[in-house]
């Protein structure tokens, strides 16, 4: 399909920019993508780096058959409210915008306009995102297999309906900030039993690259691979209690509950 379609991506910030850069070494023409930016210095560097087209959202409208959505979610209502009537019933509109429903886009679109909505995450910067795909009311299976062919150079993707979709904010879309977040904690433990902060740093790191890749690669499930670690009387169950004492597991089900129910709250919001 590239070279197919002309792909305009309104509101390129970073992962706007992570989906140019994408598609171009999908080979996707630079002829047929374009950008829009708030700043002339933001919309000179998109051309510079890519030669791409930077035009305003008017002309982005006027010249795409798949139009990307990568504003902030509280940008969107003003900027649908003057792109909206300007939208040809035949452009796929692929939202990438957190939180927001396909309803929301459709409701300012005209009648009968396909709307994708897509959840991505920042690993999409390294070629290693997870994305969630969904269509609305209108779009088709060809659509969204377009969805996932414009977002697949960036990592793996799925499809699912779109009901789906907080859970996948809450899991996979924040997922990374839980990992930095683990990283840091066992980097502060390593220096507390005496490590330089670089060697602990060093040695998470590479365990938490080794371990996710034996989850992909072997096949197995993670208490499998867990218990493998985990001998009688040993060092590791001794660990593995006090998670449990301290109720680890409980704490991030309560936590990725709250993101749930935050995601939904900006739904609401919009709807």
């Amino acid at each position: 399909m590239a070279g197919e379609h002309t792909v305009a991506v309104v509101g390129a910030g970073k992962m706007g920019e992570t989906l140019l850069s994408g598609l171009l070494r999908a080979g996707w023409p630079a002829s047929r993508l374009l950008a829009t930016a708030r700043r002339p210095e933001r919309a000179e560097e998109l051309a510079v780096r890519y030669g791409v087209r930077v035009v305003d959202n008017d002309e982005a409208a006027a010249s795409a058959d798949v139009l990307t959505i990568a504003v902030k979610p509280q940008d969107a209502p003003a900027l649908l409210a003057a792109l909206g009537p300007k939208v040809a019933r035949d452009v796929v509109v692929v939202s990438i915008c957190a939180g927001l429903p396909t309803s929301f886009f459709e409701k300012h679109l005209p009648a009968g306009t396909p709307v994708i909505r897509v959840m991505s995450n920042t690993p999409a910067m390294v070629d290693q995102a997870m994305t969630a795909i969904s269509g609305g009311t209108h779009a088709t299976a060809e659509q969204l297999a377009l969805a996932e062919e414009m977002f697949r150079p960036l990592g793996r993707t799925i499809r699912l309906p779109e009901s789906q979709q907080d859970a996948v904010t809450a899991l996979s879309g924040s997922g990374p900030a839980y990992i930095y977040y683990l990283v840091e904690a066992m980097t502060d433990a390593g220096i507390l039993l005496g490590l330089p902060r670089q060697v602990a740093y060093e040695l998470i790191l590479q365990t938490v690259i080794g371990s996710a890749a034996m989850l992909r690669d072997s096949g197995e499930h993670p208490v499998k691979l867990r218990e493998a670690v985990t001998s009688p009387a040993g060092t590791t169950i001794n660990a593995i209690r006090e998670l449990e004492d301290h109720k680890v597991r409980a704490a991030l089900i309560a936590a990725l509950e709250a993101a749930r129910d935050r995601a939904r709250e900006i739904a609401a919001d919009y709807t």
